[in-house]
């Protein structure tokens, strides 16, 4: 089974960044544990600040791959075009949030991806990448 883990903006500064709301692992570091705990599946990361890169790569896996693992981060609530992607490809994709993004600013209650995805795995930290892990067993 061959996943591919996307992250959008900012989720490069996990571990650095706002700790309290993200905790302190680096992605990076939670990747490798990840992997370990699956190694039955191959599990590919991709991480990008710019929207165009984060379209082009659910293009790139979107026909490809047996599940998409997405945290648009703040395009998540901004991006038409990243939701007109996953509606355009046949991957099903599966929306996280480290945080829960209900219990934030108002703004961040809107998703363009949610009526796209399979689902969707708000407020777990980054045990959420875990449980849309587990939905594609």
């Amino acid at each position: 089974m061959k996943i591919c883990i996307i992250n959008g903006p900012n989720l490069n500064l996990l571990g650095k960044r706002e700790p309290t709301i993200y905790g302190s692992e680096t992605f990076e570091n939670f990747l490798i544990s990840l992997q370990n705990k699956y190694p039955e599946m191959t599990v590919e990361y991709f991480q990008s600040n710019i929207e165009g890169e984060i379209i082009s790569k659910l293009q790139e896996v979107g026909f490809s791959h047996d599940g998409i693992i997405l945290n648009a981060g703040a395009y998540t609530h901004t991006s038409i075009g990243i939701g007109d992607a996953i509606a355009a490809i046949t991957t099903p994709v599966v929306e996280v949030h480290i945080s829960n993004t209900f219990s934030r600013e108002t703004f961040r209650h809107q998703s363009y991806i949610s009526n796209h995805a399979k689902g969707v795995i708000i407020g777990f930290g980054l045990k959420s990448y875990t449980l849309a892990l587990e939905s594609f067993k």
